[in-house]
């Protein structure tokens, strides 16, 4: 029997904390719930394996926070953004912060549960006990969830990691952008090519030198060259 998944809940509001964390109870998971950024900060460590966030909070925002997780901390927990706020550019700021899926308010427990099973599954089935070859000077340590580069590690959100991984998997073959979102989005949500033009811009810097390898075909999409 696989170990139970910690999730750590934020959100201000006490109703949707203990509704969420009643029913997540249920569904097996181990919950810890914060009433703030600030306070989640606090609360958060290791053992957590994903975190349901709210965007629109007293004090520190969600964004505020996955950007202070992602840049200032360099930590890569799965985030999920629950929110109000659905519009493309809303959507497009989380993903670029480095969010992994947004659901948006209201919305059913039955989605919440389906999407939080779907990004705990593809971050599992991401990780199998190898290495993959290197190609160039980049190689993906799958058991570890990261890339390395000359053997230095490179930080990369699951979802920058799963297209370099597909990408490394056919150098010189080229994916649209729509073959990228079926591949590493797995109908999660509704997200547009946008998305992955913003995703594969943040690889490219996360890579350094290494980033002019992820090449656009302008009209086609990208290939690892």
């Amino acid at each position: 029997m696989s170990e139970a998944k910690h999730i750590l809940v934020v959100d201000d509001e006490i109703d949707l904390r203990e509704i969420l964390q009643c029913n997540l109870e249920n569904a097996g998971y181990i919950i810890d719930t914060a009433a703030s950024a600030e306070e989640a900060l606090t609360i958060l460590s290791s053992k957590h394996d994903l975190i349901l966030l709210d965007v629109m909070m007293g004090g520190m925002s969600g964004y505020k926070m996955a950007e202070h997780l992602r840049k200032v901390q360099g930590n890569d927990i799965p985030i999920i953004f629950l929110t109000a706020r659905d519009t493309e550019n809303d959507i497009l700021t989380g993903f670029s912060i480095g969010a992994d899926d947004y659901i948006s308010k209201p919305f059913s427990l039955q989605q919440v549960l389906a999407r939080v099973a779907a990004v705990l599954r593809r971050v599992n089935t991401s990780s199998t006990p190898s290495t993959a070859e290197p190609v160039a000077d980049i190689q993906i340590d799958t058991l570890r969830k990261v890339a390395l580069i000359k053997g230095v590690e490179i930080r990369l959100s699951p979802k920058e990691l799963g297209i370099l991984q597909l990408l490394m998997k056919s150098p010189g073959r080229v994916f649209s952008r729509e073959e990228i979102l079926t591949e590493v989005w797995r109908g999660e949500s509704c997200v547009g090519d946008r998305t992955v033009d913003v995703h594969i811009a943040h690889l490219r810097r996360k890579l350094g030198e290494e980033g002019v390898r992820v090449n656009n075909r302008q009209g086609y999409g990208y290939c690892f060259e």
